[in-house]
C-alpha cells in the first residue's frame, strides 16, 4: 500500500478477515534477510502493503490477535508522519513499519507492535501522548513515552554515563521499551550508509558499548547477532570484507559437509524413533570471523551449526544420548544449558559430533519453546501485564499505573542495575561499575540456609552476595559460611553454593576500603563508595578489637599468654619431692588426661598426652613421669578466640568471661588479617567444670565463630 493513500479522516486499510485465516506464510528469517543485505545491496522497490505482511506475521505467532489496534495505529502513523522524508530519501512511515515487521517477527504481543508504529509519532509529529491515551489506552502511552525519552538521549561519547541511566530507568519500568528502542537501532542501522562515514562510525560504536550488551542480556539474539555484523561492518571494514569473501567461497562449494553431517544426524534420530528436526544454521559475520581467530584455517562445517530442534525437554537429553552413542562426540564441547539456563533465559544443550576425515560439527540441541526465546528473549514472553486466564474481573481490569512498577519477566540482572543506578554517588561511578557488570557473560545461583536464592554474575564473592542479601545493612557483615565452612567475605562463589552471611549486632558498623578489592556487583561498589563518600574521615577499616599487646583492662602478667609457668597444687607427681608446673603449650585442666616429664631443676611439667611437645619430647629420649589430678578443682587455661573484626567486640567477649566467673590473668590481640581476629586468653577459673560453659559463652559472642583450647605446635 502507497503511503500516501491513507487519509486519517477516513476509514484506513482493513485487513480481510479471510485473508488473515488463510494459511500463515512462511516465518520471515531476520537472519537470512539480514545476511542477504550485507551480502550484497538489494534493490528497493516501492513500499509494499507492509501493514498486511505486519498483520501475517502477528497472526503467526498470535492467531486469534485483534487486529484492529494495529489498523488505527497505522492511520494514526501514516498521516502524522506523511510528508516526512528519511534521509535515504524514502518516506519517513517507512521506518516504524520496519520496525513493526521486526517485533512482529520476533513474536511481540499486539500492545508492543501498536506502540512501535506511534514510537516517532510524538517525538517528531503534532501528536501528543494524551491523544495516544485517549485512542489507546495507558500500556500505549506508557511504552511511547518509554522509548520518546530514549530518543531524547544524547548518544555523544560525552554523555554516555547518562544515557545508560536513562535508558536503564525507561527498560527496568517496561522491559518491552527496550524491545522497542533494539529495533528501531537495527532498522537505522540496515540504512546508515546515506550518513558521513563519521557519524557512521560514532553510532556504531555506541550501538556496541550500548545496545548490543542490552539486547544480549535481553536474550534478543537475533537482534543482537545482526547488530554486531552492522557494527563489525562499519567499524572493522577490511576484516569484515576478509570474512565476506570466505563465507562467499564457502557458499559456492558443491560439497557441503555440514549438509551431510545434518543427513546422517537424521538418520539417527530416525532409527531412535525421536522426533525432531534438524536444521543447518549458518554462522553470523562476527561468529565466523571469532571461529577463524581461534582455529585458523576454515573447514566446511566451521561455516554453521546444525541445530536440532524437539517437542519435551526430555527429548533433548534423548537425542544428545544418540549423539553421543552413534556418532564420535568431542566431550570438551558439551554445556548444558538446560539445567542451568543463561541469565538471559537461554536453554539448550551443546556439543560436537566428528567425522572420520576430521570434520567437526558443532550441535545445538533445544525444544521449539526455548529456540523462540533463544531468539527472540524477552519479545517472546509476550504481555507482562496481562493478567491469567483464570484471574478475577477485578484484577483484569486494574490498568498500570503510570511509574514505577514490578515487571514479571525483568531479568534479576536488570532488577539489581535499578536499584543500584539510584543510589550511584557519581556519574564516573555508575559508569565504570555499570561497564563491568554488562561485561559479564554469565550468572550463578547461590542459596541461602533459608532455601532462598541470590542470582550473582560470575565470579561474585560473599561481599557482593552480602549486598545482594542485606543492601545496606550487609555493612554489618562480619563474615560467611560457604558449604557449611567458614569463608572469608574475599571468598569467590560457585554457582550452587550455599552462603550463610554472618552479621555483627552493631548498628554502627561500617565497611572496610579493603572490601572494594573484593566486590564484583554494582550493588555492593555503589553501596560501599557511597559510604565512604559520606563518612571521609573514616578509614573504612573495622577497628581492631584491642592492639596487639596485653589488653590494659585488665591484670597482665610479665610473660606471654602462651608460656605462663604455673605450680600446680591440683596435680600429683610421682616424684613426692619434686616442684609440678602445668605447661602453658596446653595448659591442662582436669579432667584432661595428663602426662608428665622431669625437666631442669627437678621440676616435672604436665601436658595433656595430646600435646605435641609430648610427641617431641618422647623422640628425645625424655623419660615420662606418672602424674594424677590431686583434689583441687580450680584451674589456669589459656583459650584461642577466632573472630571477624567489628566494633565493641573486645568489650563483649570480656563481659561474656566475666559473667561465667572467669579471672582473665593476661591477653593478647594479633592485628586484624582479612578482617579475621586472633585473641589469646590465660584465665583462671575456680572450678575445672565451668570451662565448657565459659566456652559455650565466648562462641555465643556476635562474630566470634570459634573457641579452643591452646595447643602449642
Amino acid at each position: 500500500m502507497s503511503a500516501e493513500a491513507t487519509n486519517p479522516a477516513t476509514p484506513g486499510p482493513v485487513v480481510p478477515t479471510a485473508a488473515v485465516r488463510r494459511k500463515a506464510r512462511p516465518r520471515i528469517d531476520l537472519r537470512r534477510l539480514g545476511r542477504a543485505a550485507l551480502l550484497g545491496n538489494a534493490a528497493r522497490g516501492k513500499l509494499p502493503d507492509a501493514i498486511g505482511h505486519v498483520a501475517e506475521a502477528h497472526r503467526a505467532h498470535y492467531p486469534d490477535a485483534d487486529l484492529e489496534p494495529l489498523r488505527h495505529a497505522w492511520v494514526l502513523a501514516e498521516s502524522s508522519h506523511r510528508g516526512q522524508m528519511r534521509k535515504s530519501g524514502e518516506p519517513y512511515i517507512t521506518h516504524p513499519l520496519a520496525v513493526t515487521l521486526i517485533l512482529a517477527e520476533l513474536g511481540a504481543e499486539t500492545t508492543t507492535l501498536t506502540a512501535s508504529l506511534l514510537h516517532d509519532t510524538v517525538e517528531d509529529t503534532d501528536v501528543t501522548l494524551d491523544q495516544v491515551r485517549e485512542q489507546f489506552g495507558e500500556e500505549v502511552r506508557y511504552l511511547v513515552d518509554g522509548v520518546t525519552k530514549l530518543e531524547k538521549v544524547d548518544y555523544g561519547a560525552a554523555a554516555e554515563p547518562e544515557t545508560f541511566r536513562k535508558m536503564l530507568v525507561a527498560t527496568g519500568s517496561d522491559v518491552r521499551v527496550m524491545s522497542i528502542k533494539l529495533a528501531d537501532r537495527l532498522h537505522n542501522m540496515r540504512t546508515l550508509g546515506v550518513m558521513r562515514r563519521e557519524k557512521q562510525e560514532r553510532i556504531a560504536k555506541v550501538t556496541r558499548d550500548v545496545l548490543i550488551p542490552l539486547a544480549e542480556r535481553l536474550g534478543v539474539q537475533a537482534l543482537k547477532t545482526e547488530l554486531e555484523d552492522l557494527v563489525f561492518a562499519i567499524l572493522h571494514p577490511e576484516e569484515y570484507e576478509h570474512v565476506r569473501e570466505l563465507i562467499a567461497e564457502n557458499a559456492a562449494r558443491t560439497d557441503d559437509p555440514l549438509a551431510g553431517i545434518a543427513d546422517e544426524v537424521r538418520g539417527v534420530l530416525r532409527e531412535a524413533d525421536i522426533p525432531a528436526e534438524v536444521l543447518i544454521r549458518p554462522r553470523h559475520f562476527v561468529s565466523v570471523h571469532r571461529v577463524s581467530r581461534k582455529r585458523g584455517e576454515l573447514r566446511g562445517a566451521d561455516f554453521g551449526r546444525l541445530l536440532v530442534l524437539v517437542n519435551e525437554d526430555a527429548d533433548c537429553y534423548a537425542v544428545l544420548g544418540e549423539l553421543h552413542t552413534c556418532m564420535t562426540p568431542v566431550v570438551s564441547e558439551f554445556k548444558d544449558f538446560i539445567a542451568v539456563p543463561k541469565f538471559n533465559l537461554y536453554q539448550s544443550l551443546h556439543t560436537a559430533v566428528a567425522r572420520a576425515d576430521g570434520q567437526v560439527a558443532e550441535v545445538l540441541i533445544r525444544t521449539h519453546q526455548m529456540h523462540k526465546v533463544a531468539e527472540a528473549g524477552v519479545v517472546a514472553l509476550g504481555n507482562p501485564y496481562a493478567p491469567a486466564a483464570d484471574a478475577p474481573a477485578a484484577e483484569s481490569a486494574d490498568a498500570p499505573a503510570d511509574g514505577e512498577r514490578a515487571d514479571p519477566t525483568r531479568p534479576g540482572w536488570l532488577s539489581r542495575l535499578l536499584d543500584w543506578q539510584k543510589a550511584a554517588p557519581d556519574t564516573d561511578t555508575f559508569w565504570s561499575t555499570l561497564r563491568e557488570d554488562l561485561a559479564q557473560d554469565r550468572e550463578i545461583t547461590v542459596f541461602r540456609p533459608d532455601g532462598g536464592a541470590l542470582g550473582l554474575p560470575e565470579g561474585a564473592t560473599c561481599v557482593d552476595a552480602a549486598y545482594a542479601q542485606y543492601g545496606e545493612d550487609a555493612h554489618a557483615c562480619i563474615g560467611a559460611r560457604v558449604n557449611g565452612r567458614l569463608a572469608t567475605l574475599s571468598t569467590v562463589l560457585r554457582d550452587g553454593d550455599t552462603v550463610q552471611l554472618l552479621m555483627g549486632q552493631d548498628p554502627a558498623s561500617e565497611p572496610s576500603r579493603e572490601w572494594l578489592e573484593h566486590a564484583h556487583t554494582p550493588a555492593a561498589r555503589i553501596a560501599i563508595q557511597r559510604w565512604l563518600v559520606a563518612h571521609p574521615d573514616s578509614t573504612g577499616e573495622p577497628p581492631a578489637p584491642a592492639p596487639s599487646r596485653p589488653a590494659p583492662d585488665f591484670p597482665v602478667s610479665g610473660t606471654a599468654a602462651g608460656d605462663v609457668p604455673r605450680t600446680a597444687s591440683a596435680v600429683v607427681a610421682d616424684r613426692p619431692d619434686a616442684t609440678v608446673r602445668l605447661a602453658g603449650c596446653c595448659t591442662p585442666v582436669p579432667p584432661d588426661e595428663v602426662t608428665g616429664f622431669a625437666v631442669r631443676g627437678g621440676v616435672v611439667t604436665v601436658h595433656r598426652v595430646e600435646c605435641a611437645a609430648v610427641a617431641h619430647m618422647k623422640s628425645t629420649g625424655r623419660p615420662e613421669v606418672a602424674v594424677s589430678w590431686g583434689d583441687s578443682t580450680a584451674c589456669r587455661v589459656t583459650l584461642i578466640a577466632e573472630s571477624f573484626g567489628r566494633p565493641h567486640l573486645l568489650a563483649d567477649l570480656t563481659e561474656a568471661m566475666a559473667q561465667e566467673g572467669a579471672e582473665i590473668v593476661s591477653a593478647t590481640v594479633e592485628p586484624p588479617s582479612q578482617q579475621r581476629v586472633r585473641h589469646t586468653y590465660t584465665v583462671e577459673l575456680p572450678d575445672a567444670a565451668h570451662l565448657p560453659a565459659l566456652m559455650r559463652a565466648m562462641r555465643n559472642v556476635p562474630g566470634v565463630y570459634d573457641v579452643g583450647r591452646a595447643q602449642h605446635q
